[in-house]
Formats: C-alpha cells, sequence, structure tokens
C-alpha cells in the first residue's frame, strides 16, 4: 500500500518558510529557492558571529591604544609589559566593552 507524505513534506516547506521570514522576492514564498537562502543565511550567521569576535578585539585594542598615548606609551610596550608582569588581558570578551556610557 502506497503511503502519501503530503503532511510531512507541508511542516518540512512549512518550517523552511518560517526561517525565510523577512526575505525578499521568490525567496521567502517558493520552497527551492527559500531553502538555498536559508541556508545561505545560515552561513552567513556562522561566519557573523566569528567576524563579531573579531571586531570588537580590534576595537578594544583600539580603545586602550588610545587611552595609553596619554600616558606617552602605545599599546605594543603596554603588552610587553603585561607579559612581563604575568598578567592577563581578555581582549576577547565582547560583553565588556559592548555598552559605552555617555
Amino acid at each position: 500500500m502506497r503511503v502519501k507524505g503530503g503532511v510531512r513534506t507541508r511542516q518540512r516547506h512549512n518550517k523552511i518558510l518560517d526561517l525565510a521570514k523577512g526575505f525578499r522576492m521568490t525567496r521567502r514564498k517558493q520552497i527551492k529557492v527559500a531553502t538555498q537562502a536559508v541556508l545561505h543565511a545560515g552561513e552567513y550567521a556562522f561566519m557573523g558571529r566569528k567576524l563579531r569576535k573579531r571586531n570588537f578585539r580590534q576595537l578594544w585594542i583600539v580603545r586602550i591604544n588610545a587611552q595609553l598615548r596619554n600616558l606617552q606609551t602605545n599599546y605594543s610596550t603596554f603588552t610587553k609589559n603585561l607579559k612581563t608582569h604575568n598578567v592577563l588581558l581578555d581582549r576577547k570578551n565582547s560583553s565588556s566593552f559592548c555598552s559605552r556610557k555617555t
């Protein structure tokens, strides 16, 4: 006896189309195009999470360097002195410099 898979297929399609909400034109309506769009969006989101860490580290270094200029030193000598005194500086933690007081 043949088993029809319409319900499961519709569920699968709806899952993809829900993820494609907010996309433009056929990327949110047609299942084949929406599937590709959702896959690409996932790749971009993954890369974006890595890039955000990299960008925040660069921003953190620039901000430290700007403050060190007031003390007539620069970032490279500052990090060298930290290393010689065995002080660890976490430049990866984005939560500490996401918010700025104005």
